[in-house]
């Protein structure tokens, strides 16, 4: 999805013409060529003898979660091809080559979401995650029913792709599909309020002729109360456009902020080199010496200090990239304060206020609908 999005916002500057296409329903469309049956769905009621089995359905057309949907392309066929500025189109079906149509939208999905799980009239929150709360694994009694809280937890993680602000809750709540217990389930229905809260939330992107890329990181150290390992954040902006941003468990543990904000460091850069492999086929070539903000001297002082063997001769080798991108000159590393630090809040919970601050440096433009029209400081 960063592709899709670097995408966009070149797409705004440059003032090209953007167009999505998707099929509806694309693997409802297939007749079945094998017998397939399946238990009556619920509200479906058919009288059957009392001395037979329950009654199945046959099914037709194939449904999604079935082996043979994604195979099946049934007796219709749609073909384009691309070369250079050449674009050929064809199939065996004229309807369904001009059924193609834009789809981009996102707030039809979280009211039925909200609606789902009961949460359309609740009191909405100002932050996504209640100020400095940290969840354990094995907290509060078990949750009756993991399924709907996987279910919840993958629904939200879709919303992640488009919403910032939601990558770090999310990110959170994903350790615990396993057993998810009432205090995680209870978290989980605070992030719907959040979202029952904000309305028409969208990333801003300018129109801005230049290209410049702005990086910004940052870790969490030592902040899961499990494993004590750390929070890895960064987001990276093209001319001024959030365009990629991520929140992440570290899969080792540090031994020190610095060697957690190293991690981060090497992370970002390495997303960094490919986002500006992706741009050169945008033609977009003057890419040099990118500003990465960290805001933990030690960590770019072990960027640049090659000699520096006593405190990181245990990290591993592929840490270490970010010093060769460093001497390549394709980033530079520059110190930020914490107050200016920007993937603060993909690393851990905010005040309303900076919660929302950042997201406005951001370009992520959210309209709150409290009551009375204020934004208290509290969560």
């Amino acid at each position: 999805m960063s592709t899709v999005k670097t995408l966009v916002a070149v797409e705004v500057k440059t003032g090209w013409p953007l167009f999505q296409l998707d099929v509806n329903n694309a693997f409802l469309y297939d007749d079945l060529v094998e017998e397939v049956y399946m238990r009556l769905p619920p509200g479906l009621s058919v009288s059957s003898p009392p001395s037979s089995s329950p009654l199945v359905c046959k099914l037709q057309k194939s449904l999604y979660g079935l082996r043979q949907a994604s195979r099946g392309s049934g007796d219709s066929l749609v073909t384009i091809a691309v070369y250079v500025d050449d674009i050929v189109l064809t199939g065996t079906d004229l309807h369904e080559i001009t059924a193609l149509k834009v789809f981009l939208h996102q707030k039809k999905f979280i009211n039925d979401l909200q609606k789902e799980f009961h949460c359309d009239v609740c009191t909405p929150t100002v932050c996504p995650l209640e100020l400095n709360e940290k969840l354990k694994a094995s907290v509060g009694e078990p949750f009756p029913n993991p399924k709907v809280y996987r279910n919840l937890i993958r629904k939200l993680n879709f919303f992640t792709l488009t919403r910032p602000d939601l990558s770090l809750v999310v990110q959170h709540l994903s350790q615990f599909m396993q057993k998810p217990c009432v205090p995680h389930t209870k978290s989980a229905l605070h992030l719907l309020r959040y979202l029952s809260g904000t309305s028409d939330p969208g990333i801003f992107l300018n129109n801005s002729s230049y290209f410049s890329v702005q990086v910004y990181c940052d870790s969490d150290w030592g902040s899961c109360p499990d494993s004590r390992r750390s929070v890895t954040s960064f987001c990276i902006l093209l001319g001024g456009s959030l365009v990629c941003w991520k929140s992440k468990k570290q899969p080792v543990l540090s031994l020190s902020s610095a060697e957690a904000e190293y991690r981060s460091l090497s992370k970002v850069v390495a997303e960094v080199t490919w986002l500006a492999r992706l741009l050169v086929d945008f033609g977009i070539t003057d890419l040099s010496s990118i500003p990465v903000y960290c805001d933990n001297q030690a960590a770019i002082h072990i960027t640049k200090n090659h000699v520096f063997h006593e405190r990181t001769k245990h990290i591993e080798l592929d840490c270490h990239f970010v010093r060769t991108k460093l001497a390549d000159g394709l980033v530079t590393l520059l110190h930020t304060s914490s107050s200016t630090q920007m993937a603060d809040v993909f690393t851990k919970s905010l005040p309303g206020a900076a919660h929302h601050s950042h997201l406005s440096k951001l370009g992520c433009f959210i309209t709150l609908q409290l009551e009375g029209g204020c934004l208290d400081n509290r969560v």
